[in-house]
């Protein structure tokens, strides 16, 4: 049976008071303006995956990631180019063997493949679109934030940041799905008091 349903995801970052970026944890939002609310990251894989978004593609195909990284695990890929038709097809057919009984099609198999390849050594990321909030500030405190946009593509939640706010701490909640441009996107960002 496919796995049809949304996977969420709840994680507590919390953003360490005077930081900036880079090494110390902070988002870095210098540059940003006083309010504005900053995504870094969130584009993470597991390393048993080897940068493949193991999460969003198995989701993609309506199976869960364990069963997706289980049938990618037949696969031989090609390390240095392109593979062969040769290896090409055998490398389907392990694939089709495994996710055909779990109702995922060749064409699906293609497309979210397709949507999801890209080359990291190239400096390249696969399709996402980022997410988008405002943050309100009153009497020169964070009040509240507002997700504009959920974005997708994330693999792993962002760190979130109000900028000339380092104190605030962000709770975000992925939502997993099998529509493509929606996949990965921000469900939620709370405040966290």
């Amino acid at each position: 049976m496919p796995y049809s349903r949304p996977i969420l995801m709840l994680v507590l970052f919390s953003i360490l008071p005077g930081c900036s970026g880079g090494e110390s944890g902070g988002v870095g939002t210098s540059g940003s303006t006083p309010g504005q609310v900053v995504f870094d990251g969130g584009y993470e894989t597991d390393p048993v995956d080897h940068g493949r978004p193991v999460q969003l593609i198995g989701n993609a195909l309506g199976v869960t990631p364990e069963v997706f990284r289980d049938v990618f695990s037949g696969v031989n890929p090609s390390k240095n180019g392109p593979p062969s038709p040769s290896r090409v097809s055998a490398n389907k057919e392990v694939l089709m063997d495994k996710l055909g009984p779990l109702g995922v099609t060749n064409e699906r198999l293609d497309e979210v493949s397709n949507f999801y390849r890209y080359r990291p050594g190239s400096g390249e990321l696969w399709k996402h679109k980022p997410a988008v909030a405002t943050a309100t500030i009153s009497e020169g405190k964070v009040t509240g934030i507002t997700l504009v946009d959920g974005g997708y593509g994330y693999s792993s939640p962002p760190k979130v940041e109000i900028a000339g706010h380092p104190e605030v701490q962000v709770e975000v909640e992925l939502e997993y799905t099998t529509d493509l441009k929606t996949n990965g996107r921000i469900k939620s960002l709370k405040i966290i008091e």
